[in-house]
């Protein structure tokens, strides 16, 4: 299996403060680009905190061969 590399951000701003999330990108040696998709999660700390865990557990279950 190739060597793979997960590429993430993470910010906490007051919930009212953010009127968007685009898309943040990406360069690769080879000179291309791609694009990561940027999600929001919003709650109180632990709300935050379940949220996450369940979208990274999610994001795993669509690639069962890694």
């Amino acid at each position: 299996m190739a060597n793979l590399a997960l590429v993430y951000g993470l910010r906490l701003l007051p919930a009212e403060e953010v009127a968007g999330v685009g898309e943040a990108p990406v360069e690769l040696k080879n000179g291309n680009n791609a694009r990561v998709t940027m999600h929001l999660l919003e709650g109180t700390r632990e709300q935050i905190e379940a949220q996450l865990r369940q979208s990274i557990d999610a994001f795993f279950d669509f690639f069962p061969e890694i």
